[in-house]
């Protein structure tokens, strides 16, 4: 049965690239199979090797992917949040989720299944040329994410991490970050030391952290700081709220 999405679900799923510039009649067949749910911190979503017949969009949240090691350990491989979506690649070649998937943070996610996707791309073959255009764009996005990781500083990374979680359009902002700054620090490859650092960096461009909030004076100054300006920035695309002029609150800080 074909379930109709609030508006504030679309909107999250309109910023996927996944779903990039698909005309309103194709983004309803494609999202007519999905189901919203809502997770508590810490539920596991799936383990790697179970069969990946489902993927997600983050509509409010944060979502980590990782592996463990021998020792128990764990090994962080991503982190998303609202407007990413993840575990697609897994459903199309399906050769079973190749990583763990929880939640780590209070989450609401959107659940695609596989069967009614597939099925719907079979029957719509030029929507099928438009998915694999934009999945060829998130392989690009990925690649400029490896080009920082290794040629940015960590206060940049951190900075351009924070700006595009804030509003387009907006000046000043107060976004809401997982309560375990770890989650970050691995999210873009540094030391937990390195992240307390870095933050304190941000001090100078107008950013004060108060708990899990951040606080943005200046977001085309952050924006310049971070040196994002022409590059995609490594962090999570920022919401839609493109009449948003002051400051906006995303989430409600604890």
């Amino acid at each position: 049965m074909s379930r109709t999405l609030s508006r504030e679900a679309l909107q999250a799923v309109r910023q996927v690239p996944l779903f990039a510039g698909l005309e309103d009649e194709t983004l309803a067949l494609l999202t007519g199979g999905a189901v919203e749910r809502s997770y508590r911190r810490g539920a596991l979503l799936f383990r790697k090797g179970e069969p990946a017949d489902r993927f997600y969009v983050v509509l409010d949240g944060w979502v980590k992917l990782f592996r463990e090691s021998p020792d128990g350990n764990e090994c962080m491989v991503g982190l998303f949040t609202r407007g990413e979506s993840f575990a697609e690649a897994a459903m199309f070649d399906r050769l079973g989720f190749p990583v763990n998937a929880a939640v780590a943070e209070e989450a609401r996610l959107l659940v695609f299944t596989a069967d009614h996707f597939l099925t719907t791309l079979e029957r719509n073959h030029g929507l099928a040329l438009n998915l694999l255009a934009n999945l060829s764009g998130m392989l690009r996005y990925l690649v400029r994410q490896l080009d920082q990781l290794a040629n940015q500083p960590t206060y940049q990374r951190l900075a351009a991490f924070i700006v595009a979680l804030c509003p387009d359009g907006a000046e000043q902002a107060t976004v809401y970050l997982p309560c375990d700054k770890l989650l970050i620090a691995g999210r873009l490859g540094m030391k937990p030391e390195s992240f307390s650092r870095a933050m304190a960096r941000l001090r100078e461009v107008g950013v004060s952290c108060e708990r899990n909030c951040v606080h943005v004076e200046d977001i085309a100054g952050l924006r310049r700081f971070a040196n994002a300006a022409e590059e995609q920035p490594l962090s999570p695309r920022p919401c839609s709220a493109r009449d948003a002029t002051r400051t906006t609150v995303l989430r409600p800080c604890r």
